[in-house]
């Protein structure tokens, strides 16, 4: 189960990108994540003029390459009571615990990059890639 900072660092190429693409084959992910990496694409290239927006373009093509064949898609409001839940006890947002949700509800393992995150995750009982 892969979550937006780890589908975002592999994208975009982030440093250590290559470790991440072994866990991505196959990968089971919410809807939401397409907004959320499409939303670091723009603000990688838009805000902070790191990647230019050919670049940007390409990376989102790549995104939308990946959605369907390497990273499967579940609707986000199927998880959203049980995300609120954890958000609400654990102190994350919303948008972090539905990955959590996802990956508790299916009993797998969760990619994340996110430290807050993978701390809760490992607190749930989670086991938490890389």
């Amino acid at each position: 189960m892969v979550d937006a900072s780890a589908l975002a660092a592999f994208i975009l190429r982030e440093e250590g990108w290559e470790n991440l693409a072994v866990h991505l084959v196959y990968s089971l992910s919410l809807d939401h994540v397409v907004k959320e990496v499409a939303n670091v694409i723009w603000r990688t290239a838009y805000l902070r003029r790191l990647i230019s927006m050919d670049e940007a373009r390409m990376a989102y093509n790549l995104l939308r390459k990946m959605v369907g064949k390497n990273v499967l898609l579940e609707p986000e409001l199927d998880y959203l009571d049980k995300a609120l839940e954890i958000a609400l006890s654990w102190g994350i947002t919303v948008y972090d615990a539905l990955y959590l949700a996802l990956a508790l509800e299916k009993n797998l393992p969760i990619l994340s990059l996110d430290d807050k995150q993978r701390r809760v995750a490992k607190n749930l009982g989670l086991m938490v890639k890389p």
